[in-house]
């Protein structure tokens, strides 16, 4: 259904191809208040955004730099300048981070999908006003050192970085799977050996 094409159709674009021009500001509140209606158990909003551009990209590379440097220290430089270019790869990010709170009805994984579906919404809200984007995670994302140069309190977590920019190529399409292939219909209870 065209309708729905910008969800079928929906592919993350690679960092390397994102370039300028970014999302204006105006567009930019759009794409992070499309964000805010992801599926939120308990209405705690238990994720928040951190946005770089510009120069700032240039701060990240330093401490992507410095973050390897300490996990790897025989690394060489050809992963080291790998790290340190990986944040200039687009005009803009924004890190999606998952702010986890002690909430017994809501358990952490609850709220960390929560933070997920913000970061697909940022995507998808991307996709909508013809920018791509591409949701990375890797070792920086779990990194303790990275976490505390961004400012990252002791209960968040990086969900990802989310590269924006506009795609110097249109993409081809990418084929899918049929969802009927992984679908099935449930009407009663199965024996199982299965135990808990």
């Amino acid at each position: 259904m065209k309708e729905l094409s910008f969800l079928t159709q929906h592919q993350s674009i690679p960092a390397k191809n994102l370039n300028e021009p970014a999302p204006s500001p105006d567009q930019l509140e759009l794409i992070l208040q499309s964000a805010m209606s992801a599926p939120d158990h308990g209405g705690l909003q238990p994720f928040r955004f951190l946005v770089i551009e510009g120069d700032a990209r240039h701060e990240l590379a330093n401490v992507f730099e410095q973050a390897i440097r300490q996990r790897k220290p025989d690394a060489d430089e050809a992963t080291i300048n790998k790290q340190k270019q990986k944040p200039l790869r687009s005009p803009l990010i924004i890190v999606v981070i998952a702010c986890i709170q002690n909430i017994p009805k809501v358990p952490d994984i609850e709220q960390i999908l929560c933070a997920g579906v913000a970061a697909q919404q940022i995507q998808l809200a991307c996709s909508r006003l013809n920018f791509g984007s591409v949701w990375l995670t890797g070792d920086n994302c779990y990194d303790v050192f990275v976490h505390q140069s961004l400012g990252l309190d002791i209960k968040e977590r990086i969900v990802g970085f989310v590269y924006i920019g506009t795609a110097d190529a249109q993409q081809a399409e990418k084929e899918r799977a049929q969802a009927s292939s992984i679908t099935q219909y449930w009407n009663k209870p199965q024996k199982t050996d299965f135990a808990i």
